[in-house]
């Protein structure tokens, strides 16, 4: 057999009852054989537990304090999972990020792992032993804690299997597997067999929460195979792998989306080659990630730059545009609020021309007006007022025929 990282979300240990399930899903694996490492998330809302109470003490915490607290929550888990796995007499061993070897770069809040030191995990499977390592966290190569951001445990586990050379890695959720929509907003969705790597890269930078962009990234560079599985039912979950059989007539496969984007656009550049590069440059020195973005001339010859962000980095974006302005020159900006994103995905699309015709089409019929829109290959992405959103999604996923029993993609 072989060696199975496994990870379990928040939901999925939540109490003391749902750690005990998961201890015993790791038994299962053990038990066929398989070497096992598991991978864990803070118990339920701790991290937001966590969050509140900070935003008691301060209205903005160092980003190296919040990550200093916030890298408690998995610490909690790892030890009660450990301590079930033992008194269901299975011998194990629990570690925080650092104590399992993953560094990080040194930036607080939204850290990429650089390497994972793997040799002490090795030794310990070697023994036998079950594995249980803290998602996350990690250490950077001055001895800081750091974290990966939202959803950072999908990360470090497909990390850990890519680095230590696992069988597969299986994500457990509360959600039997990649749906062609969100089931909870839309109920004809239906579950995915299979989807590739970058459909599946798509789905998860378009707000499909099942799985966080960088893992699929980690599992795409280094082939790992990936299975989305409900923690507590067991059934065949969705594989995320190269190859795939595509099902045929399914151009789309899936609709994304999320909410609480923000457009802004900066007025008035004078020079719009060195003023486009030198704006995204300085928002990507400061962390802030830019999605969509728009360029357009004005009469006077200027040009005008549209882009969309998360709302909750408006206040960050709006503060490096004003400090900066006078190397951006720039004359204003404007931004909009309670916007949100839809996207199709499907590598189907890449044969099919009339796709993106459709998709406008029927937003249109349905009085849903589109702001701002991005395409690639496989995806096309648009921006539509927040409370639209989910009448958009509704309308695309009828539209593009994704009801129905589950299908392969």
């Amino acid at each position: 057999m072989g060696l199975i990282v496994q990870k379990f979300g928040g939901t999925s240990v939540g109490s003391p009852e749902k750690i005990l399930n998961v201890a015993a899903r790791a038994i299962e694996e053990k038990q066929k054989g398989n070497d096992v490492v598991v991978v864990v998330s803070a118990m339920g809302k701790t991290t937001d537990q966590l969050v509140s109470m900070a935003s008691e003490i301060s209205s903005s915490p160092s980003r190296r304090e919040m990550d200093m607290l916030l890298s408690t929550g998995e610490q909690v888990t790892i030890a009660l999972l450990t301590m079930a796995l033992s008194e269901k007499g299975h011998e194990a061993v629990s570690y925080t990020g650092w104590q399992a070897g993953i560094v990080t770069e040194p930036v607080h809040g939204n850290a990429r792992i650089l390497r994972i030191d793997t040799e002490k995990i090795k030794q310990d499977v070697q023994d036998g032993k079950i594995v249980v390592v803290a998602g996350f966290q990690g250490i950077t190569e001055s001895g800081e804690i750091a974290t990966l951001g939202r959803g950072g445990s999908d990360t470090t586990a497909v990390a850990l299997a890519a680095a230590l050379g696992a069988h597969k890695c299986d994500i457990y959720t509360d959600v039997t597997g990649v749906f062609t929509t969100d089931p909870r907003y839309v109920k004809e969705a239906r579950k995915l067999l299979s989807v590739s790597y970058d459909e599946m890269l798509e789905l998860a930078n378009l707000g499909a929460g099942v799985l966080h962009p960088r893992a699929v990234e980690f599992a795409k560079n280094y082939r790992v195979p990936l299975e989305v599985r409900s923690s507590m039912e067991r059934e065949a979950g969705t594989a995320i792998e190269e190859e795939i059989s595509v099902e045929q007539n399914l151009i789309v496969r899936g609709v994304a989306f999320e909410d609480e984007i923000t457009r802004v656009t900066v007025h008035g550049l004078a020079n719009s080659l060195t003023g486009l590069s030198t704006i995204f440059k300085t928002l990507a020195q400061n962390h802030i990630n830019v999605d969509i973005i728009i360029q357009s001339r004005t009469e006077a010859g200027n040009a005008n730059i549209s882009f969309s962000i998360k709302s909750t980095d408006l206040k960050d974006t709006l503060k490096v545009l004003k400090t900066y302005k006078e190397l951006l020159k720039y004359e204003s900006i404007e931004f909009e609020s309670d916007l949100a994103k839809v996207s199709i995905v499907g590598s189907g699309m890449i044969s099919n021309p009339g796709v993106a015709a459709k998709m406008f089409e029927v937003l249109a019929d349905n009085d849903i007006q589109v702001k701002m829109v991005s395409t690639s290959e496989i995806k096309i992405s648009t921006v539509v007022e927040a409370v639209k959103m989910v009448k958009a999604v509704e309308a695309l996923h009828k539209a593009f025929e994704l009801a129905g029993a589950p299908v392969n993609s």
